[in-house]
């Protein structure tokens, strides 16, 4: 605690000096950030392969590769993002100058998860670097590799008294929470995320939550079949599912489902191989508790695809379920891991309302080629965000949002919206002194009445 404590007064009172304020210094320090990544890029492989047994391929294209494509937009676009936002002011405010400022909040807090340990740590330290802020960062405990990695990185490329590393457990995590620190940023899941909200309105601590839920996947009697299946394979079982924005589960149109479960057994073969346990490059379930977790689904529905387990590595081949109902247990909880559950629709109208009911899901995935439909879908559904004909892509566009709606989450980032996130939006009026205009003072009838006509 004493150390927590002592840790987060240095970075205030590091703050505070404003020496983070400046386009020069926010500039160095992603510079220094992603020659942090490219000068550790092989032990950072390593670490990950141990932790999850994640391929070189994997881990550039969700991890590494990510954060290079955020830094290099952060720099290019960076002094444009401070500049002052200038607005209009009505002609009460005649002389005036409005604008607004976007100023760091301080001391940030970052609590990161384990399924994308680097990713998912960086990505929301890039827009606190940007904003000017100091930085705390929580990494996963389950992924310790990563996590030990990390304090190693830090402390070698930043002062901790900008940017510094706490490890340990859920205990290490609640004292953080508890600290009068500026902004919370927080991924994880919907059950810790009232927590960490509960905890920070002690302070009146603003936060983020990106949390996740049962995103759906709705493939209508329209779709391009073998594009669909390829794409949700490819969506679902990286990571072996445990992604947050994964197609939790598959609404399939009844005249399309034979057809889309034969492309779906071709592509996951083809992706991983006729026994993906043997693939030395398949990730494995992050520890036992959640395999087992997993392992106790299999009993769901009817196995169409896959079901074998490695319990030695806590690894589970693709599987598809079929025959799943609402009730089964498999529906009840968010998956985040390589099963795939199947309902079945006739009518597009059935599953709107159906979904109506359900939480708000951090993603939704759509695929059929009638317009009208498209619309429909995205007009009637509320989620966080979301594809048509593809699943995950839309995370790896630096000018869209990410972020959840209601139980999947609070607030968005990712290029700008990042930098938006850890800024405050400071609102200020100049006011001219080369004269004054008497509207707003009282015992004035001709004001009164000139107000009247301005203001109504």
């Amino acid at each position: 605690m004493e150390r927590v404590q002592g840790l987060i007064k240095e970075q205030r009172d590091f703050f505070l000096s404003g020496e983070t304020l400046t386009y020069a210094f926010r500039k160095e320090q992603l510079r220094k950030l992603k020659a942090m990544l490219k000068n550790y890029e092989s032990q950072i492989y390593q670490a990950l392969k141990t932790d999850l047994n994640k391929s070189k391929h994997e881990t550039l294209t969700t991890e590494l590769g990510f954060l290079y494509t955020e830094i290099d937009f952060a720099l290019k676009n960076l002094k444009s993002w401070m500049e002052d936002e200038k607005v209009d002011a009505p002609l009460t405010h005649k002389g005036t100058k409005n604008y607004i400022m976007s100023e760091p909040y301080g001391v940030t807090l970052i609590i990161s998860p384990w399924n994308y340990p680097l990713q998912l740590a960086l990505a929301p330290a890039i827009g606190a670097i940007a904003a000017g802020n100091t930085v705390i960062l929580k990494p996963s405990e389950f992924t310790e590799t990563m996590s030990g990695l990390f304090t190693e990185m830090i402390i070698a490329t930043f002062d901790h008294r900008y940017f510094a590393v706490v490890e340990g457990d859920k205990a290490i995590s609640e004292q953080l929470v508890k600290q009068p620190v500026d902004y919370i940023f927080f991924t994880g899941s919907s059950k810790v995320g009232k927590i960490i909200m509960r905890q920070a309105s002690e302070h009146l601590t603003p936060v983020t939550l990106e949390l996740g839920g049962k995103s759906p996947a709705i493939i209508n009697h329209d779709a391009e079949i073998d594009l669909a299946a390829k794409r949700i394979v490819w969506g679902k079982f990286t990571n072996a599912g445990q992604t947050c924005v994964a197609p939790d589960y598959l609404y399939v149109h009844e005249k399309v489902k034979p057809k889309l479960f034969k492309a779906m057994k071709k592509h996951i073969k083809s992706f991983y191989g006729k026994k993906p346990l043997k693939n030395e490059d398949y990730v494995r379930i992050v520890n036992e508790n959640h395999f087992n977790r997993l392992q106790a689904f299999l009993t769901n529905g009817i196995i169409v695809h896959g079901g074998s387990v490695n319990t030695d590595k806590n690894s589970i081949e693709p599987t598809i379920l079929d025959n799943v109902t609402w009730e089964d247990p498999i529906m009840q909880e968010e998956i985040f891991g390589p099963l795939l559950p199947v309902l079945t629709f006739s009518k597009l109208n059935d599953v709107i309302s159906t979904l109506k009911q359900m939480d708000k899901p951090l993603a939704l995935y759509y695929f059929g080629e009638n317009e009208r439909d498209q619309e429909t879908v995205l007009q009637q559904l509320s989620f966080g965000g979301g594809c048509i004909n593809d699943t995950l892509y839309h995370l790896a566009n630096p000018n869209l949002p990410f972020g959840g709606v209601g139980n999947s989450g609070i607030g968005g980032y990712h290029g700008k919206y990042s930098f938006d996130t850890f800024s405050h939006r400071k609102s200020i009026m100049k006011q001219t002194t080369k004269f004054d205009i008497p509207l707003r003072y009282p015992r004035s009838k001709i004001a009164h009445s000139l107000v009247k006509r301005i203001m109504k």
